[in-house]
């Protein structure tokens, strides 16, 4: 069933107390793994998420249609975190175990693609935080290239060169243990 954030919110705002649960239990968690990649703790993760749809329940920010409705809401969280974080003064950290387990058709399988995303994890965070994002959103979020620039405040390029530079610079960590990651 495809998630229609857009149509949810809507009924919000037209009064439907029961739209706001429909909005959180579809985007909650993918909220708070992409704040996690940002803040690097998931208690800090998990409150800026409540704030995130804190701030729909109480501002009723309006959507203009601009973007995909999840790019929306991801950039609201995005703000609320990059905000609380500048006043904590505390700076972004590694993304880590944010992966949920993949389902495999064997013990064995699923045994070694936990293996590769335990080094995966390890050396993402030995990348920039920028670097971390973009490849968080693009590969385990599947925005695509304008929505991902819509939540970082980049332009297109910038996300297209990020990218770039974020998938060489962890193969080269990835090469540097001997592993190859076939996805990058």
């Amino acid at each position: 069933m495809k998630k229609n954030g857009e149509s949810s919110y809507s009924r919000f705002l037209s009064g439907d107390k029961y739209a706001l649960d429909e909005l959180i239990r579809d985007y909650k968690d993918g909220l708070i793994f992409y704040l996690y990649s940002i803040v690097g703790d998931i208690h800090k993760a998990e409150d800026f998420a409540i704030d995130t749809f804190i701030k729909l329940y109480t501002d009723r920010p309006v959507f203009r249609g601009k973007s995909a409705f999840r790019t929306w809401l991801y950039t609201i969280g995005r703000n609320i975190a990059c905000d609380n974080m500048r006043k904590m003064k505390l700076t972004e950290i590694p993304l880590e175990n944010a992966y949920g387990l993949s389902e495999a058709a064997s013990l064995e399988k699923e045994y070694i693609k936990d293996e590769d995303k335990i080094v995966l994890h390890r050396n993402m965070q030995k990348l920039r935080p920028e670097y971390r994002q973009v490849l968080y959103l693009m590969y385990i979020e599947g925005f695509d290239h304008a929505e991902t620039a819509d939540i970082m405040k980049k332009s297109g390029k910038q996300v297209r060169d990020l990218l770039y530079r974020a998938k060489n610079a962890l193969k080269k960590e990835l090469e540097k243990e001997g592993f190859v990651y076939e996805e990058l």
